[in-house]
């Protein structure tokens, strides 16, 4: 009940706080501009900051939310999000996750998923090779950290 209440509390920020998005001006310098992978032939997630603001009663913590699109048939690269709390809510189309050990999981629009500090998001893509896929991704994280680390290759 408690981690739905969160869950909930999460998504209603996050709501709130893309509707009054701050202006690129207004981010603070670690904010991250969108961003896709390099060109390839394989089709990529790209990840919108919509809000990054420093947590007033957590130092050195900060708030990010961002919008996460996945065309049909786009994959991310494996990943950590570094030790940032993360929640994430599918707004449009299906998207397969798997983190570390767990078995791969299926999120449908309206479903949504959290990740623990340091867990390794072996799987995420668009199950459909036909709609896009887009997340509301919510991130508490230490002020500067890079949002997404992805594997070495």
């Amino acid at each position: 009940m408690i981690g739905t209440r969160i869950a909930a509390g999460l998504l209603t920020v996050a709501t709130l706080a893309s509707a009054t998005a701050c202006s690129t001006s207004d981010r603070p310098a670690h904010a991250q501009a969108p961003t896709t992978a390099a060109a390839s032939t394989a089709p990529t997630e790209s990840l919108k900051p919509l809000v990054q603001q420093a947590l007033p009663n957590v130092a050195g913590k900060t708030f990010t939310s961002a919008i996460v699109e996945l065309p049909p048939g786009a994959s991310a690269a494996p990943h950590t999000h570094g030790q940032a709390f993360l929640y994430a809510y599918v707004l449009e189309g299906t998207v397969r996750s798997k983190l570390d050990d767990k078995p791969v999981t299926s999120f449908h629009q309206g479903e949504n998923w959290v990740e623990q500090p340091g867990a390794h998001h072996v799987l995420t893509e668009n199950a459909s090779r036909t709609e896009p896929a887009r997340l509301l991704v919510v991130f508490v994280s230490a002020t500067g950290d890079p949002l997404k680390v992805n594997d070495p290759k």
